[in-house]
């Protein structure tokens, strides 16, 4: 079985409760969640938020939507995952964060079957070249079970997978590729100008089906709208998070 897990939460440092910000009339991690729910290959939807009280809207709204919740440990996300994985016996996991309500169904479903069926079987796939808020990450329970029990780092511990892709010499690593070179575009919400951009996105498609063809697509005719986060950098893992903010 495999579940697809969203962790969210509402203490977001540089957006706070950004996930729920509305998209398009919709939750930001309403849109994760309807989107991941097209994918064909994911057998069971949940989101893993912290037990903080604070979290209790993240909680209410996956519950409204029908969505089980798993709710652990604020900080230690590793810990969080694993044991949402363990309470619905997943045998593979598909991490999503709630800061990329623009996920593609498709591209889901290709990291899903590059890890069922690639051979030798890779323990964890990911996207590469994609632009940034489309991200998918695939991986056997065994993999993420040992990342659990080996990691004692609680900067890399925060980020989930980082224990794991920061030793492709003890894992085996795969990755699909977009067919365009796209990752300078940024489509994920970090900041408020990365929201202002996905708010403009999501109300050009409103309730529309749309993949990540015809985002790129929009901004190729839109590319002013780009100007909007263009000074956003993405954080490294253990960065401060306020590194990116522009001087006074």
């Amino acid at each position: 079985m495999l579940a697809a897990i969203i962790q969210a939460r509402v203490n977001s440092s540089r957006l706070p409760a950004k996930v729920l910000l509305d998209l398009a009339g919709k939750p930001m991690l309403a849109r994760v969640i309807e989107r991941i729910r097209l994918a064909r290959h994911v057998d069971k939807v949940m989101v893993a938020t912290s037990t903080a009280e604070r979290d209790d809207p993240v909680a209410a709204l996956s519950e409204s939507l029908g969505v089980a919740c798993f709710r652990g440990s604020e900080i230690d996300v590793l810990n969080r995952y694993y044991w949402a994985a363990t309470s619905v016996g997943a045998q593979t996991i598909m991490r999503v964060t709630s800061d990329c309500p623009l996920i593609d169904p498709e591209i889901v479903d290709q990291a899903i079957v590059a890890h069922r069926e690639m051979r030798p079987r890779p323990d964890y796939v990911a996207n590469e070249g994609y632009p940034r808020g489309f991200d998918v990450e695939v991986f056997g329970f065994d993999v993420l079970e040992r990342a659990w029990r080996d990691d004692h780092d609680p900067v890399t511990r925060e980020h989930v997978t980082a224990y794991i892709t920061q030793r492709p010499d003890q894992f085996v690593m795969a990755s699909i590729d977009c067919p365009e070179q796209l990752a300078h575009l940024r489509l994920t919400v970090d900041t408020i100008e990365d929201y202002q951009l996905l708010y403009k996105i999501f109300r050009e498609f409103g309730d529309r089906h749309f993949g990540w063809r015809d985002v790129v697509d929009l901004l190729k005719e839109r590319k002013d709208w780009l100007r909007l986060n263009a000074h956003v950098r993405q954080l490294r893992v253990g960065e401060p998070h306020d590194a990116d903010r522009k001087p006074a």
